[in-house]
């Protein structure tokens, strides 16, 4: 399998997780708002301060963000690209955000794809300090109740990070068991939450969220991406037995790599690495 070096040693433990509880729901995010604050506005209705969410079509303006490149300093094993700032309205195809905190303020890690207005079609990394909802558009939410998604430095990657950690509960409204995830780099993505869930006595669990990157990837329908440098986000998983019993991941993803090739699919397992990170809920269904 594909491995990239790290600047700094692996950790121990290569799942970061918190056990928590959570509930889905959707809203709307309110046009003329900078989207991180449309976002925890819409948590916080719920009685939630952080989680993840999903989205498609949507509108974007003004807007900014980065692609994936290579490192120019060799301090990291991949950077960001220069800041883009597309005129008029950016209209989104899909996307994932992870909702946390940063420095003690409310903070997103957002990655999806979409079609500027001259109609360029792209995608990476929403800078949420640059990036303001144009028009309402519909999101699908998970809360998580008694953890939170934190930025902190990550020795590994040489980033300051997402990662779970636990938190004084709100009291909102749950209705499921959620374990809040982070996976560490050069382990297989689907195989990863398999052996997690195995060890959890999770039998089922749908993924919620789903922020980060993979070396390249390999896709089911027989598509490669090579350039190892990707901005992903799940677009739908599943952690369910497959018809011999054992647990099996599908992991429908949307990606773009550092030269701006696009792709979409279902991700091959066993054949899929994590770059840099990957944050998720799991509803625990049985």
């Amino acid at each position: 399998m594909r491995t990239i070096k790290q600047p700094g040693a692996p950790v121990t433990e290569r799942i970061q997780w918190v056990e928590a509880r959570g509930r889905a729901f959707s809203f709307t995010l309110e046009a003329g708002l900078p989207l991180l604050e449309a976002a925890r506005r819409g948590f916080a209705a719920e009685g939630f301060a952080g989680g993840v969410l999903n989205f498609g079509r949507g509108a974007l303006g003004p807007f900014g963000y980065v692609m994936p490149a290579l490192s120019k300093t060799g301090e990291n094993a991949a950077f960001y690209s220069e800041t883009y700032r597309p005129a008029g309205v950016t209209r989104t195809r899909l996307g994932s955000m992870t909702l946390g905190t940063r420095d003690g303020a409310p903070f997103f890690h957002c990655h999806g794809l979409w079609t500027e207005a001259d109609g360029k079609a792209s995608g990476g990394h929403m800078l949420p300090d640059e990036t303001d909802v144009a028009e309402p558009f519909e999101v699908h939410a998970f809360g998580i109740d008694g953890a939170m998604f934190t930025a902190e430095p990550d020795p590994e990657t040489n980033f300051k990070l997402f990662g779970p950690v636990a938190a004084a509960s709100s009291g909102a409204r749950t209705t499921s068991r959620a374990l809040a995830l982070r996976l560490r780099p050069n382990q297989d993505f689907a195989g990863c939450l398999e052996a997690f869930c195995r060890a959890q006595g999770i039998a089922r669990a749908r993924i919620h969220g789903g922020v980060g990157s993979t070396i390249g990837a390999r896709f089911t329908h027989g598509g490669v991406t090579e350039p190892f440098a990707t901005e992903l986000a799940i677009t739908a998983g599943m952690i369910a037995p497959a018809p011999s019993g054992a647990l099996e991941g599908a992991l429908d993803v949307a990606l773009i790599d550092y030269t701006g090739g696009i792709a979409e699919g279902r991700l091959i397992r066993g054949d899929n690495p994590v770059l840099m990170t990957m944050e998720l809920v799991l509803e625990a269904l049985e």
